[in-house]
């Protein structure tokens, strides 16, 4: 057992070492804008954890060696459950009020890019704080681990075993370089290049430079978490509204396909894309449904109104955003249902989002048309393709299997909300919400409240399924098998 911790321990140090400069973005914020000045608070936090990585580091620099597949569960784990602690320090010293469980939420929540927020008050709380749980977003968006992965390399360390336990989507073998190192800096250079026109686009739209660095990292993100309890309504700008709906739309396409796309000069792996295709005619019709339905139903008289109302909230909750600039949950109850279901698959594999991802669901519906045409033609060959190959089975299979555990995830959280005694709109819509990452659900938790008002049981609850939906459940709940641990 010491044999399997020790080397993941030592690569986790070097993860801590590269956390640690995250504490200095909120620190200089707070250095120029806060005027209570909580410099001290940022100038601890990026000691504490460098002095850890340290310490880890010197405790465990004798056991180096290449990262087996095991050690890559292990460590993603451990980084994923860490790492809030550290990032909620600043949180729980400086939030008036807030308990150790829910700052240790409310970090989970922006690591994982869930969005879903415990603090209320957030126009009264200093600029560095909301910049912090805004940054976090960014930096857990595409994942922190593929940060990490693109220097592994540099300290004689391998990192596909990462990269297969971090990266969203069932096609995780899939590789556009020759080294994965490579891969990884290549996203990171495509997410900040986005990020970079994200926060232009919302200056220009008419945010101060401080909001528009705050929103740029939770839209990039797909996290949803703003600097005011009023979110996007705080400002009620037209103009806001669609340069935040179109980076959405962007941000929940993958970042390997724009890889791609800059790397050969050309827009077909995009264009010639089934998940991208199926992706933007889902977010079209339903703009196009709650459209009419907002209308029919006399919610806006306006269509141009309408149509941007329904833009903005179909592409926040469908890529997980979780965004609002109006109260969503009062609109007709289709809505904000099939805006909770939008969520639960709309996203691109390889994007910022959350949720089961779109590829999967293509996957399922190829699966199931081919079980209808077997039923009539049962000895005709009518493999799944993809892309103009066949699906392997493998594949199939894992769909299959990351299918069934997730409805039992969902199905086993809710009954424990359940027993705490929540009633079965809130915790369904809790669960649905933090195991896809969107953010908002409904009932006590709907977009006009927040995640305050339950109680620390159901806090850590949600925590847990933030984490798990992060990771897309089988990464963590391989860990609770006996195989797992023998030999």
């Amino acid at each position: 057992m010491q044999s399997l911790w020790l080397p993941v321990l030592n690569v986790f140090s070097r993860v801590l070492l590269a956390f640690s400069p995250t504490f200095l973005v909120p620190m200089a914020w707070a250095w120029f804008l806060d005027k209570d000045h909580h410099v001290l608070v940022w100038a601890f936090g990026f000691a504490a954890t460098v002095c850890s990585g340290w310490a880890l580091w010197m405790l465990t620099r004798r056991h180096r060696r290449e990262l087996m597949p095991r050690d890559g569960f292990l460590l993603v784990n451990l980084v994923w459950v860490v790492l809030p602690a550290y990032a909620a320090a600043p949180l729980y010293y400086s939030v008036p009020d807030l308990s150790l469980s829910k700052a240790y939420f409310e970090a989970m929540s922006g690591l994982t890019a869930t969005g879903a927020t415990a603090i209320s008050g957030l126009d009264l709380l200093p600029v560095s704080i909301n910049v912090w749980r805004c940054f976090l977003q960014l930096v857990g968006g595409l994942g922190i681990m593929l940060l990490v992965v693109a220097v592994l390399p540099l300290l004689g360390l391998g990192g596909m075993q990462i990269y297969r336990a971090e990266t969203p989507g069932p096609m995780k073998d899939t590789k556009f370089t020759p080294r994965i190192a490579e891969t990884a800096r290549g996203l990171w250079g495509v997410y900040a290049l986005f990020s970079v026109a994200c926060m232009l686009a919302y200056r220009w739209a008419g945010m101060g430079w401080a909001d528009a660095f705050m929103h740029m990292c939770t839209t990039m993100g797909l996290g949803g978490l703003s600097p005011y309890d009023a979110s996007f309504g705080h400002y009620n700008s037209a103009r806001i509204e669609w340069v935040a709906t179109a980076f959405m739309t962007m941000a929940g396409i993958s970042f390997l396909r724009y890889f791609v796309v800059i790397k050969h000069r050309s827009l077909r792996p995009i264009t010639n894309d089934r998940e991208i295709r199926t992706y933007l005619v889902v977010l079209a019709a339903a703009i196009a449904v709650v459209t009419l339905l907002l209308l029919v139903n006399g919610v806006y008289t306006d269509f141009g109104t309408a149509l941007r109302s329904a833009a903005f909230h179909v592409v926040s909750v469908a890529t997980t955003t979780g965004y609002a600039s109006v109260d969503y949950a009062q609109w007709p109850v289709f809505v904000p249902v099939l805006l909770m279901f939008l969520g639960c698959f709309a996203s691109c594999a390889g994007s910022t989002g959350g949720g089961i991802k779109m590829v999967r669901m293509v996957l399922l519906i190829k699966q199931a048309r081919r079980e209808l045409v077997r039923i009539i033609h049962p000895r005709v060959v009518n493999p799944v393709t993809l892309a103009g190959g066949v699906v392997p089975p493998q594949v199939m299979n894992a769909v299959f299997g990351f299918m069934l555990i997730y409805g039992a995830a969902t199905v086993g959280l809710t009954m424990m909300l359940l027993l705490t005694g929540l009633d079965i709109v809130t915790a369904f819509s809790a669960v649905v919400a933090t195991v896809n990452n969107i953010g908002p659900g409904l009932g006590l938790v709907g977009p006009a409240s927040n995640y305050g008002v339950l109680n620390d049981g159901q806090i850590w609850v949600l925590s847990f399924a933030m984490m798990l939906g992060r990771l897309e459940l089988l990464t963590v709940l391989v860990l609770f098998t006996g195989h797992f641990w023998r030999k």
